[in-house]
């Protein structure tokens, strides 16, 4: 019998195996690329909007804070959009004849609200909270970037699920005292430029709501601050009008359990790495564990 296969045919046989291989891998390595790419995840991109609002100009320049224009990030899972009377607390008195600001204008006139195209916009199936993130200690800088230097909004970050699980399971990096939440240059403690942190309690001894449970400072408050030495000055009894003590039970002058005092304790903690404070703030902030921020059911509902 004639043999029907010729030699060459196992050669053959075994380097398409290997060809159809290095096909797959090659393919999902490249489908791999293609869902990170900013062409998915529009990451980088300055969608065309009605009116060219500039964050670097209002917010470097002008100052703006960012809950002028945003006024439920701290209350709400949304941080909101600003109506158009928001643009006209300034804009009826300045650049009022601006052609660039023709939609406003023309907003403003009819109620009808300026369709601004929404530059972060999570799928629908998933939940993200504002107001538990910026209680907590996550800056706008840490997903929004450096809103501060942006001509043009555009995002910062691919928002896609593992960027959120590489902060969910290690929150020390992004966490920073809630005093600096809207601080856009906040960089962290360094050796050389250390922070300060103490837990802060109300005169009566009991602690202060999370929000406000840290108070950290960028100047050692161990070297003469006469601003803490006031802040930390014990409740030293009555106080006569000239300043000089009386005794207990004294009806001369006021009395300092007459005024508003803050009390912060005079032991801080020096903070030289990100690390160290994130850890220390992941224990005052009462921030769950990696576990628990990485379940599903926490952004998944």
């Amino acid at each position: 019998m004639a043999q029907v296969f010729d030699r060459s045919s196992n050669a053959l046989a075994r380097a398409s195996l290997v060809l159809t291989g290095l096909i797959v891998i090659a393919l999902g390595v490249a489908l791999d690329q293609l869902q990170r790419s900013p062409w998915v995840t529009k990451q980088g991109q300055r969608p065309d909007q009605p009116v060219p609002f500039s964050h670097k100009h209002h917010v470097e320049g002008l100052g703006l804070q960012c809950q002028y224009c945003h006024t439920s990030v701290e209350k709400s899972a949304y941080a909101g959009i600003p109506p158009t009377k928001t643009c006209i607390n300034c804009h009826s008195q300045i650049w009022t004849n601006a052609q660039l600001l023709e939609p406003v204008r023309q907003s403003w006139a009819t109620g009808e609200s300026i369709q601004w195209i929404r530059v972060h916009d999570l799928p629908d199936y998933v939940y993200f909270n504002h107001e538990i993130h910026v209680n907590k200690g996550i800056g706008c800088a840490s997903c929004h970037g450096r809103v501060d230097q942006m001509p043009l909004m555009y995002q910062e970050s691919t928002l896609q699920m593992e960027w959120c699980l590489n902060c969910h399971r290690n929150p020390a990096v992004n966490l920073r005292p809630t005093s600096e939440i809207y601080n856009m240059a906040w960089e962290g403690p360094s050796s050389q430029k250390p922070v300060w942190c103490t837990a802060t309690v109300n005169t009566n001894g009991t602690n202060v709501p999370t929000a406000q449970g840290v108070s950290c400072v960028t100047k050692d408050p161990n070297d003469n601050n006469p601003q803490l030495a006031q802040m930390e000055k014990p409740n030293a009894g009555p106080i006569v009008n000239d300043g000089v003590a009386a005794t207990p039970g004294a009806s001369v002058g006021t009395t300092s359990s007459d005024m508003p005092v803050v009390a912060l304790p005079a032991s801080y903690q020096k903070f030289t790495s990100q690390m160290d404070l994130g850890k220390y703030l992941t224990a005052q902030y009462h921030i769950r564990t990696a576990n628990e921020l990485s379940s599903c059911e926490v952004c998944h509902r």
